[in-house]
């Protein structure tokens, strides 16, 4: 018979809660294994048989949050309009901001950086723009959206305008005249879409007035 697990998911799912809190609100330097046990109500054996230490848990914390990040995204089934799609996706990513705050601040904060994990790791954080991206170059492949700048530029202004709506939204910057945020980012996410729609429209309509 094979010995039987001490250390099993769901110690492992509280260790990963615990040291998210920590992280997003302290940073790196104050997570402490032998504290981080204690609030999870394990032992820094359990840490180590679990992630191999602090860098092994760092790593599964970002994974941990980009790969719900990730499924969220993917959820996202392409439909036959590419810039709804585009707005359903921000609407996704702001759900998943919202409801695990600590694991976003992870994913975007600036105690768990890119540089310090395995390529492994990192890319699986990097292909959650892969949906945005292939829905812009659907919209762009259709003329809503216009050939230049590159698609990948594109996608990354709207995500830099979802991101700093949510980030605005947690850190309760928002301003209250504003409304309630859910209607604000919506509002925003539409309007920026419908800004490159309409830079797609003026580029058609140069095109067709320049002398033949």
């Amino acid at each position: 018979m094979g010995r039987p697990r001490i250390h099993d998911e769901a110690v492992a799912g509280r260790l990963l809660e615990r040291a998210a809190e920590t992280v997003s609100s302290e940073g790196v330097r104050a997570l402490s294994l032998r504290s981080l046990a204690k609030a999870a109500k394990t032992s820094t054996t359990a840490v180590y048989s679990l992630f191999g230490g602090k860098p092994g848990l760092l790593a599964a914390l970002y994974k941990k949050v980009f790969a719900q990040l990730g499924e969220a995204l993917d959820n996202v089934a392409p439909s036959a309009d590419p810039l709804d799609d585009i707005v359903r996706l921000g609407l996704a990513y702001r759900e998943v901001a919202v409801a695990d705050p600590h694991g976003y601040r992870i994913m975007f904060g600036d105690e768990v950086r890119p540089a310090d994990l395995d390529p492994e790791t990192v890319s699986l954080g990097a292909r959650t723009f892969d949906p945005l991206l292939a829905a812009v170059q659907r919209a762009v492949s259709e003329g809503r959206f216009p050939v230049s700048p590159a698609p990948p530029l594109i996608a990354t202004a709207l995500w830099a305008n979802v991101h700093g709506l949510v980030t605005l939204e947690l850190g309760q910057f928002m301003p209250p005249q504003a409304g309630p945020p859910a209607e604000v980012f919506e509002s925003a996410v539409r309007a920026n879409v419908a800004g490159w729609a309409c830079a797609a429209g003026r580029a058609a309509d140069s095109q067709r007035s320049a002398p033949r």
